[in-house]
């Protein structure tokens, strides 16, 4: 009975200690975010939508704007795209729309069903006085919105660029399988107080690639640190996993928008939880009047490394359909 009461206390201390711990990192991580919103504040515009404020970054000049739109969980978009925008910038107008809760985006609590989203993204392009029609770029799961624009408002489209984006078919898919909400709401949670910042340099290089990258300068790469402590794993990307299947579910009833032409860049190394990704985009760019596709060997996050490729054929395809 004792040595019961001993193990009983060496717990409960044991406990305590790991309570003040977190405790202590979460007012540090708070503490760490006022300082480096100072010391880099949005490199862009922010503009009010819907009571939230809306990160847009533009640059570059043009009668054609492309609109880059990032997949599901990417903290810092604008950095993220660096790589490819900024070999864009010489005959054209880019816009990077960080959706809420993305990059220098605040949080929203608001539904992230598709109209919501659209609606903001296009408010926030009209506030900062960007004119359409856009060429969009979507990457990964942005690729349904790029759709459903299409589908909505044909007129403000002048064609999809694919970035491996999502089509409504590989959601509707049987055998794609939801996130563990268990898993997302656990990482959340290390996030908020800021056990991410303890993480060490081969683990954040994995999960940050372009900091490895001769892309990015030495401040950009410190920028993406400091936007990914920040905004990784952020309310509204979780709010988003609970749209996924409702948003393509009503991009896929529209049916295929295919007087809007589309060039899709498919990774070969590509999304291994939805099967047969590949053939899908594939089948479906192909159902378009003027739709073409390109299989890269890279990963899914295609525009950090191949951005050379995929800017050349950018500005082919957009001297084809003028």
């Amino acid at each position: 009975m004792k040595i019961l009461k001993i193990l009983g206390k060496i717990v409960l201390i044991s406990g305590g200690i790991i309570i003040v711990l977190l405790v202590l990192s979460a007012l540090h991580h708070k503490h760490k975010i006022r300082n480096e919103a100072k010391k880099y504040p949005p490199p862009g515009e922010l503009v009010e939508v819907n009571k939230n404020k809306i990160h847009i970054y533009c640059e570059g000049q043009g009668d054609i704007t492309l609109v880059f739109m990032s997949g599901f969980g990417t903290s810092s978009p604008t950095i993220d795209f660096k790589p490819l925008w900024r070999k864009m910038t010489d005959g054209y107008r880019i816009a990077v729309v960080e959706k809420a809760g993305y990059g220098w985006s605040e949080t929203s609590s608001g539904p992230r069903d598709i109209d919501t989203m659209l609606e903001e993204t296009r408010k926030a392009l009209e506030l900062s006085g960007e004119d359409g029609p856009y060429v969009l770029v979507p990457h990964s799961m942005s690729g349904l919105e790029a759709i459903y624009w299409a589908q909505i408002y044909p007129h403000e489209v002048k064609a999809i660029i694919g970035l491996d984006p999502a089509i409504p078919d590989v959601y509707e898919d049987s055998a794609f399988k939801l996130p563990e909400k268990n898993e997302l709401y656990f990482m959340f949670l290390l996030s908020r107080i800021g056990l991410s910042r303890f993480m060490g340099k081969a683990e954040l290089e994995k999960i940050l690639p372009l900091l490895k990258s001769e892309e990015l300068s030495k401040e950009d790469k410190e920028k993406l640190k400091t936007v990914f402590y920040k905004s990784s794993l952020t309310k509204s990307m979780l709010n988003e996993v609970n749209y996924i299947r409702e948003n393509a579910g009503k991009v896929m009833a529209n049916g295929i928008p295919n007087k809007i032409p589309m060039y899709f860049f498919i990774a070969e190394d590509s999304v291994n939880i939805i099967p047969n990704w590949k053939g899908k985009l594939s089948e479906y760019v192909l159902e378009v009047d003027f739709g073409k596709f390109k299989i890269l060997d890279c990963g899914h996050y295609i525009h950090h490394e191949k951005s050379d490729i995929i800017a050349n054929e950018v500005k082919d395809f957009l001297k084809e359909i003028r």
